[in-house]
């Protein structure tokens, strides 16, 4: 009878082990999600937007004939062959051109050389978080701290002679003074250009900032509100070797996740010759317009 028994109690064992099992698993909701209550559990994560810009246009395409005659005059009175490359312009070495493209231009004229110089970076972010617009933002952001423009309602030409030193400029800027801005204004003789005429120094070094004339008021380095999604203007009048005053305007502006920056400069053949501000910053914030305008196309 004994082996009976236990043909008996084994089934009884197995259909209790059914109903423990079954009373584990029905602990749930009833909604068949019970996985999503467990601690750590997958989660669903937006990523950032990507850049409106997924490419670069070729930089020595963007900037037209008319306006490279207009910025750079001497081309006008090269030989043909020589204006045809001119014109063309000199793109800048790069390793991505979907990442960044450049182009100079450069002209000397009897009264002045000029150079013209349009750089085009486009910001990619590799963190899922961070767009590539707002990275961008960050890369805008560090070049603008470091152009140090002046506070807002404070003439840094108060506070000594200029030691700031722009990024990408190896000289400081220069402050002017009081006799500095009472300095004639006239025309260069020999070609019409705007100048002004510089107060005596006393021997300026190479890359040595000239304290004495600088930007005219209502020119000082600024933000501009009227470029992209954000932009602003540097100009930089430095001492050159030659002892003749080179001025270099540049105007940097964000667009989405590009940054353009267009860098005008022009140095008179005359040591006594001072580049007019407000005549450079015309034209490089022409040109600035029309590279927006083309972006946004």
């Amino acid at each position: 009878m004994q082996p009976k028994a236990r043909h008996a109690f084994v089934p009884g064992l197995a259909a209790l082990l059914v109903v423990a099992v079954a009373g584990c698993s029905g602990g749930s909701d009833g909604d068949g999600s019970a996985s999503d209550s467990k601690p750590g559990g997958p989660t669903t994560a937006t990523a950032a937007q990507p850049g409106k810009y997924r490419t670069l246009r070729e930089a020595c395409g963007t900037v037209s004939r008319a306006t490279i005659k207009e910025m750079l005059p001497g081309t006008a009175a090269l030989p043909d062959a020589q204006q045809t490359k001119a014109y063309r312009g000199t793109p800048s070495v790069t390793y991505d051109t979907d990442r960044r493209v450049g182009c100079s231009w450069k002209a000397d004229a009897t009264y002045a050389s000029h150079q013209l110089v349009v750089d085009v970076e486009r910001v990619v972010s590799y963190d899922p978080a961070v767009s590539d617009a707002d990275r961008a933002q960050e890369v805008y952001a560090k070049q603008q701290t470091a152009a140090d423009l002046p506070l807002p309602g404070r003439d840094d030409r108060t506070d000594g002679p200029a030691s700031r030193t722009p990024s990408g400029s190896p000289s400081g800027k220069g402050g002017a003074s009081d006799s500095g801005n009472g300095s004639d204004s006239g025309r260069d003789s020999d070609s019409g250009a705007r100048t002004q005429t510089a107060p005596a120094t006393d021997g300026a070094t190479d890359g040595a900032s000239d304290s004495a004339s600088g930007t005219p008021d209502g020119l000082e380095p600024r933000v501009l509100d009227d470029l992209g999604d954000a932009a602003f203007i540097d100009d930089v009048l430095a001492r050159s070797g030659s002892a003749a005053q080179r001025r270099t305007v540049s105007v940097v502006f964000r667009t989405s996740n590009v940054i353009v920056t267009v860098r005008y400069s022009e140095q008179p053949a005359r040591s006594s010759a001072v580049p007019d501000s407000e005549e450079l910053q015309e034209k490089a914030r022409n040109l600035a317009r029309k590279l927006v305008d083309q972006l946004n196309a």
